[in-house]
């Protein structure tokens, strides 16, 4: 007979959440290193550990395109159709440094609040 509650705490689903919410911050830190195609977005991501799927990371750079946060160019590929390159807008360089300003921040925070100890 399970005793646990359907609502109990997930760690797994921790973890994913954790990941969906950087998700953005990592796919524009990415762009910000340079031109690059979605695959090789894809590729950075899971060379990180970030557990993610063509499914996942093709509406959040919709979104963001549409935010104004990156463009993007088609070019010709010598190895198929053609390819949609990603570069950041001036707003994504923008919104990419605050996320990262907040990163910081969220991380020095969570390291601290953490180590608290009760006196």
């Amino acid at each position: 007979m399970n005793t646990q509650p359907s609502n109990s705490f997930s760690i797994e689903n921790t973890k994913i959440q954790m990941r969906k919410g950087i998700l953005e911050y990592c796919i524009l830190g990415i762009i910000s290193k340079g031109e690059v195609y979605a695959s090789d977005i894809l590729d950075a991501l899971k060379g990180a550990n970030m557990l993610v799927v063509e499914g996942t990371v093709y509406p959040l750079l919709t979104r963001l395109k549409n935010a104004g946060l990156l463009t993007y160019e088609w070019r010709e590929s010598t190895s198929g159709p053609p390819r949609k390159y990603f570069t950041l807008t001036e707003s994504g360089r923008n919104a990419c440094e605050e996320l990262k300003t907040t990163w910081t921040e969220l991380a020095a925070a969570a390291e601290k609040a953490t180590q608290f100890k009760n006196q």
